[in-house]
């Protein structure tokens, strides 16, 4: 048998799996989400929508019995359910009678500049994704303004958020659409409203592998200009539209990696505490050093408000994980958030049907796993959103 025949029959093996695989996919969403629905957001009990709005549940109850805000449903138990819709409703309510601006829209007021979260690591595992979608949800349900970017040719971000990466973007509607070089499209074209106030999505899928290919012939013909300047520029078209942008950047240091690192003002390295993750994420900051050397010498800023390491999947009883934590916080001291992200199959189940941890109801889990992985998920993304405020001038 020829080589040639050989590829041929690879390469037919290979096509089969992945039709095969799209079609189960496309299977498993539509047994979780019918054909003509779209997915939404769980309704949160009175407890979980005080907590988010930062006020007392009795509070939450008076202003409900003064007919204020919107009316919560009632379970034959007469529990309060609150939709994200109607806790944005309360939210600007309360804003109104606050003490002061921003005690419940945290956001951006005149003069501090859009925050721009880009979430990375080249080593796939590393909780790059989870984290990218538990912060951009967490900052939408807490007031702010969110635009969420997958820049992730895998598309998983896109996924977690109900767009079926194969099938909804066969006619493009990624960020390549706003960021190539041949007639670009404003980036408004692009943006998705999701299924949660304040919070955008624009989707990726495998279409953004082309800017990796297109660069390089654009740098070769002397038409790229200053590539690493693409996200920047078409973030700069809704400046004034979002508080926050989380990017979900790929899993290596390509030319999207690049644009979208230019375009941060602040950095997120996500490390799973394994000796092999961090021998990898060794290389990975040396490389990154380089080549944001060689961004500056042309002109870029590479200046960032803030970078910060996240230990993610932690374990807190696995001794050589411990040790290797121990290490890092050494090493880099409060470049290292306090709080890990815990590895916890409240988190993986939850991904199965493709939610996170905000989504998936509490009652699927046993009380103590979930509150533990939410608890974490919660002191990570304050955490975040504590730099954000402290960027600009706020305490």
């Amino acid at each position: 048998m020829s080589k040639d025949t050989l590829q041929d029959d690879l390469n037919k093996v290979i096509r089969d799996h992945s039709e095969w695989l799209a079609a189960q996919l496309h299977a498993q969403r539509e047994s979780l989400f019918p054909p003509n629905a779209s997915k939404t957001m769980r309704k949160f009990g009175s407890g979980e929508a005080a907590t988010l709005l930062g006020v007392n549940d009795s509070y939450l109850r008076k202003l409900s019995l003064e007919g204020k805000g919107p009316s919560p449903d009632l379970t034959p138990g007469n529990r309060r359910l609150y939709s994200a819709e109607d806790i944005q409703e309360l939210r600007v309510l309360l804003e109104k009678t606050a003490r002061r601006q921003g005690d419940y829209l945290p956001g951006r007021r005149d003069g501090d500049h859009l925050q721009i979260i880009g979430v990375m690591n080249f080593k796939g595992g590393s909780g790059k994704t989870t984290t990218a979608a538990h912060l951009a949800q967490r900052l939408a349900l807490t007031g702010y303004r969110v635009l969420a970017i997958d820049l992730d040719p895998q598309a998983s971000l896109t996924a977690l958020h109900g767009v079926q990466p194969e099938l909804d973007l066969t006619e493009g509607g990624t960020l390549y659409d706003a960021i190539r070089y041949d007639n670009p499209a404003p980036i408004s074209q692009v943006i998705r409203r999701t299924y949660i106030p304040n919070l955008d999505l624009i989707p990726g899928n495998l279409e953004l592998m082309e800017f990796e290919h297109d660069t390089p012939r654009a740098l070769a013909q002397g038409n790229a200009g200053l590539f690493f300047f693409r996200v920047k520029d078409a973030l700069a078209q809704v400046d004034g539209d979002y508080d926050v942008v989380v990017i979900d950047c790929p899993p290596q240091l390509g030319f999207l990696t690049m644009s979208a690192l230019s375009a941060s003002t602040g950095v997120l390295v996500t490390i799973h505490p394994e000796m092999l993750d961090v021998m990898s994420m060794s290389q990975f900051l040396r490389m990154t050093a380089d080549l944001m050397d060689v961004i500056a010498e042309s002109g870029a800023d590479m200046s960032h408000d803030w970078m910060r390491y996240l230990l993610t999947r932690y374990e807190p009883t696995d001794a050589p994980q411990n040790r290797i934590t121990a290490f890092l916080r050494t090493m880099y001291g409060d470049k290292v958030l306090n709080a890990p992200m815990l590895k916890s199959t409240a988190i993986s189940d939850a991904g199965l049907t493709k939610q996170t941890l905000y989504e998936v109801d509490r009652s699927a889990f046993t009380r103590t796993t979930y509150d533990r992985a939410i608890e974490s998920v919660n002191a990570v993304n304050d955490e975040i959103a504590a730099l954000i405020q402290k960027t600009w001038g706020r305490a």
